[in-house]
Formats: structure tokens, C-alpha cells, sequence
């Protein structure tokens, strides 16, 4: 039997991000089966999942823009646009998502702080709007 030659996996045609959560139940989905496209072989057990696929395109980006600043915080405040200590926010919120979270995370910016940076320009207007928004409502 001769052996045919792999053919590269075209991310644009077959660059599905499967579901990490049940449609379902919402509980967290097993990866259970792997074929190979080429041959058609099955392998079938209950196999880890990489905690990076799971990761949505925000937090992807996220973690592709820290990678690229090689964790210079400062570089990845300039690519994002936003102020040092939102990307440090972002980085927190990402390293909790992925379990590698061994700090406490940094408290999150008040409205006063909010509206600071962006008057001192170091926050953008609509990542400013994004944080108010995600503020607890403080009317009672």
C-alpha cells in the first residue's frame, strides 16, 4: 500500500471553531471522535480538548496581540488603543479564562478613573463607553 501525501488543511475552507458548550444543557462538550480527511479513518474515546481553541475571536486577537508585543505591556496598550491599565485588565481577564490566573485579578476601573483617562487621552471613547457599560449600576 503506498502512502499518498498530505495535503495541507485550508483554514478557509475547513476553519469551523467546534462548540466548547452543549446547545443543549449548556454543560461543557467532550471531544469523543477524530477522523482524518484524507483516508477516512476514526479514532473514537474521550480526548483534552486545547484550552486555546475554546477561546472566542476577541480573545484570540487578545492573546495573538500579547504574543506579537511578546508580553510588553506598553506594545500591546499602543496596538490596542487603549490605557495600560485596561490592557492589563484584558490580559487578567484572559489568563482567567484560559486557568492561569495565579493573582488576584486587578480591580476594575471606576467610572471617575474611566472618565480620567479619557480625558487625559489615554483611553479611547468607545473602549470608555464598553467599560461604563460593564459597570455594576451604582443607582440602587
Amino acid at each position: 500500500m503506498t502512502e499518498r501525501p498530505r495535503r495541507p488543511v485550508d483554514p478557509e475552507r475547513h476553519g469551523h471553531r467546534a462548540p466548547s458548550d452543549c446547545p443543549v444543557c449548556g454543560d461543557h462538550l467532550a471531544v469523543t471522535r477524530l477522523g482524518c480527511r484524507s483516508c477516512g479513518s476514526e479514532l473514537a474515546g474521550v480526548f483534552t480538548v486545547c484550552p486555546f481553541c475554546s477561546l472566542d475571536d476577541a480573545d484570540a486577537t487578545m492573546l495573538r496581540v500579547f504574543l506579537r508585543s511578546r508580553g510588553n505591556m506598553r506594545e500591546v496598550e499602543k496596538h490596542l488603543g487603549v490605557s495600560y491599565p485596561t490592557a492589563r485588565l484584558r490580559v487578567g481577564q484572559l489568563l482567567d479564562k484560559l486557568g492561569l490566573s495565579g493573582e488576584p485579578e486587578p480591580a476594575p476601573l471606576n467610572r471617575e478613573q474611566i472618565l480620567s483617562e479619557v480625558a487625559a487621552g489615554a483611553l479611547a471613547p468607545a473602549e470608555a463607553q464598553r467599560l461604563l457599560a460593564d459597570l455594576p449600576d451604582s443607582s440602587g
